[in-house]
């Protein structure tokens, strides 16, 4: 390419002589990159598809300008740009001399590189520049798996990981202009906080859809693009009809239990393949799967596992029925919370429990080796059948971590009671999304 060319780029994705469309501000993936970037290590943004890198990546940007950083200290490069044309290992050289050569940077500049995998041994050059302190570089890639293979062969130890989730439901009120300030505004507002939840359960938090009347269109191309951009092309699979069964089984499935060996029975494919696209699917973003909690590992591995869809909008847009199975997205939209919060501290371990005799408990979050919460989902607590369930179960794993407090998450009850001296708290679901840690 030529660096007329190049330039002409460059300068449509960046802030040198013009606003560029930074969308709605993250603050705490931006804050937390601008804290990252006071260290000599490689930021890595990754995350699954349409999660909202591309835009926290011109925030940071905007961010770092803002705090009296150079506008020509700061490169952004897009390789999503349908114009750049040659992915070749050169390219990012070209693109290098290119700005040095037409924004003559006084300092250190910042480098952010947009889905850089789709250069040829760009983690070799990222590496270079990051040693010989040339530049402070931050990457994004489409998804964790493709980042991470490549972070593990030469730049280990060498990165900083942020992880992009859809939007929380705090991130999401915000979409909706819908701002909480204190606890009077709760009260207040309470009528748009639930009506926003009403949407959140049902079409999710990719940004994109929030902010969109086709939500349902969007999310079957988001579902499209995650199988044949990330899993089909990067791990060339031959049965592509049945990943995507796979895949559509799992996001009709979640909050449910389940084992490699008992899909058999619903597709056509061994347990050992449906093992290796389970990976797949999970190392792109698409789900996840919690475990039994056991002090046995082997037990652990064994047991069953619970799966969970990333975000609860893709669930229903392939054919979720949403009023019959309420309890099961909130159950996930939970887990996926407590997913979120295990990304800020890696010393958190997230299960769900199983006693011997039956009874359950949707979560238990086990930090430093203790386990600490006790979580059930339950939506329709005013069923009293299902109430005294749960509640039995909730006592139960009580009794067994020697907890004497327990979390049944509502639709909207909210109180207290005691039981057999342990104390069960009912919240509303998004009165405990709105006060978690996201």
């Amino acid at each position: 390419m030529g660096r007329e060319e190049i330039l002409e780029i460059l300068s449509d994705w960046n802030l040198w002589r013009k606003q560029i469309d930074t969308g709605i501000k993250r603050e705490e993936y931006v804050k937390k990159a601008v804290e990252f970037l006071g260290s000599n290590m490689i930021i890595c943004i990754t995350g699954i598809r349409r999660a909202g890198k591309s835009y926290i990546m011109r925030q940071i940007a905007e961010e770092l300008i803002k705090n009296n950083v150079s506008k020509n200290e700061v490169l952004i490069v897009n390789f999503e740009d349908r114009r750049f044309s040659d992915f070749s290992s050169k390219i990012l050289d070209e693109i290098f001399e290119t700005y040095i050569e037409n924004l003559n940077p006084k300092g250190k500049p910042y480098i952010f590189l947009d889905e850089v995998h789709r250069v040829e041994k760009w983690e070799r050059w990222v590496r270079t520049f990051n040693e010989l302190r040339k530049a402070k570089i931050i990457v994004s890639g489409s998804t964790s798996q493709l980042i991470k293979r490549e972070f593990s062969t030469l730049l280990t130890g060498r990165h900083l990981d942020i992880s992009v989730f859809p939007l929380s439901f705090k991130e999401f009120l915000r979409f909706k202009e819908v701002e909480i300030r204190d606890s009077l505004d709760l009260i207040e507002k309470k009528i748009e906080i639930k009506r926003a939840l009403k949407e959140y359960l049902e079409f999710g938090g990719f940004p994109e859809v929030a902010l969109s009347k086709s939500k349902k269109e969007i999310l079957l191309s988001y579902f499209d693009d995650i199988l044949t951009k990330d899993i089909f092309q990067r791990y060339k699979v031959r049965k592509i009809n049945q990943l995507e069964s796979l895949a559509r089984f799992y996001l009709t499935n979640i909050s449910n239990p389940i084992t490699f060996s008992s899909i058999e029975k619903f597709i056509n494919i061994s347990s050992d393949t449906i093992e290796k696209f389970s990976y797949y699917l999970e190392e792109v973003g698409l789900l996840f799967f919690i475990r039994r909690f056991s002090p046995k590992v082997k037990e652990q591995e064994k047991s069953p596992r619970k799966v969970y869809s990333i975000d609860v909008g893709l669930s229903n847009a392939i054919g979720f029925k949403l009023s019959e199975n309420l309890g099961s997205i909130a159950e996930n939209v939970v887990a996926v919370e407590l997913k979120r919060q295990k990304t800020k501290n890696p010393l958190i371990d997230i299960f769900y429990w199983k006693s011997y005799d039956g009874r359950e408990v949707d979560f238990v979050v086990k930090e430093n080796f203790k386990v600490n919460k006790l979580i059930q989902v339950c939506w329709n607590i005013s069923d009293e059948k299902t109430r005294k369930r749960e509640v039995k179960g909730l006592i139960k794993a009580m009794e067994e971590f020697r907890l004497k407090k327990g979390s049944i998450i509502t639709e909207d009850y909210e109180g207290r009671e005691e039981i057999n001296k342990k104390v069960v708290e009912y919240i509303p679901l998004w009165k405990w999304l709105l006060s978690s840690n996201s």
